[in-house]
C-alpha cells in the first residue's frame, strides 16, 4: 500500500517517510505542492498527508484542485495552525482529516489507518495478542492472563508497538520518533523510564517478565 508524503521540510518529510515504510508502507515523496499534485493525479496512492504551507502550490489549493477534478485520494492535512477556523478550512477544502503540528508518529499512523479502514482499503485488527498478553484498541484495556493492567496513553502506544513487533528489537531511536514528535531532543532519557514504567506494570505479580533489554540497541518483546 502506497502513500504520498507532500512536504517541502525536509526534516519532518524524513520523519514521515522512514514510520510509514517502517510500518509497511511504501511511500513517494513531494517537496512542493505542484510536483505532489502531479503525483496524486497518478491515482495509485491509498492516501496522502499533505502540508498547508507548500512552496509553488499551497496545501489547500492542491486539495481544491484534486476534489474539484473528482479525485478522491483520502487526504490528511498538517499544519502548524491550530485554531478552529483553520481546522474548518483545511476540511472544506477538501481533507478528510486535519492533524496540528507538532505531533506524534503514533497518533498519525492511527489516523491514517482509521481512515484507510473507512474507505475500505485495509482491515486492522482490534486486539492484539502476544504469549498471557492481550491488548483492545476499541476499549483501550489490557490485560495480562486474567489481571486486567492499566496503563496511561503512553504506556498503551508503547505496549502496542511491542505487540505489534514480539521478537524484534525496537531501538530507542524507533521508539522516541514514534511516540514523541519529531522536535523531541533524541539524547533525553525519557524512552528508557517509559519502558521501565511499563515493564513494571507489566510484570507485577509475574515470575516471568517480558520485556527485555538489548544492551547498546533497544529492547525487545520476549520471555526471560
Amino acid at each position: 500500500m502506497r502513500i504520498l508524503v507532500i512536504e517541502d521540510d525536509r526534516k519532518i518529510a524524513a520523519f514521515l517517510t522512514t514510520g510509514f515504510k517502517q510500518n509497511g508502507f511504501a511511500v513517494d515523496h513531494a517537496a512542493d505542492g505542484q510536483s505532489g499534485l502531479e503525483l496524486a493525479r497518478q491515482g495509485h496512492y491509498a492516501a496522502a498527508v499533505v502540508d498547508v504551507m507548500l512552496p509553488k502550490f499551497d496545501g489547500l489549493s492542491l486539495l481544491s484542485t484534486l476534489r474539484a477534478e473528482k479525485l478522491h485520494l483520502p487526504v490528511i492535512v498538517l499544519s502548524a495552525k491550530s485554531s478552529v477556523d483553520d481546522r474548518i478550512r483545511g476540511l472544506q477544502a477538501g481533507g478528510d482529516d486535519y492533524l496540528t503540528k507538532p505531533f506524534a508518529f503514533s497518533e498519525l499512523l492511527a489516523r491514517v489507518q482509521s481512515l484507510l479502514r473507512r474507505v475500505g482499503q485495509t482491515e486492522a485488527p482490534t486486539e492484539l495478542r502476544w504469549n498471557d498478553i492481550s491488548q483492545n484498541l476499541l476499549s483501550r484495556t489490557v490485560t495480562r492472563g486474567d489481571k486486567p493492567i492499566e496503563l496511561q496513553a503512553r504506556e498503551f502506544s508503547l505496549l502496542e508497538l511491542f505487540l505489534r513487533s514480539p521478537g524484534r528489537v525496537l531501538t530507542k531511536t524507533f521508539l522516541l520518533e514514534r511516540l514523541w514528535d519529531y522536535s523531541f531532543d533524541p539524547q533525553t532519557n525519557v524512552v528508557d523510564v517509559l519502558v521501565c514504567r511499563l515493564r513494571a506494570k507489566l510484570d507485577r505479580d509475574f515470575e516471568a517478565k517480558v520485556i527485555q533489554t538489548i544492551r547498546g540497541a533497544g529492547y525487545v518483546l520476549k520471555l526471560d
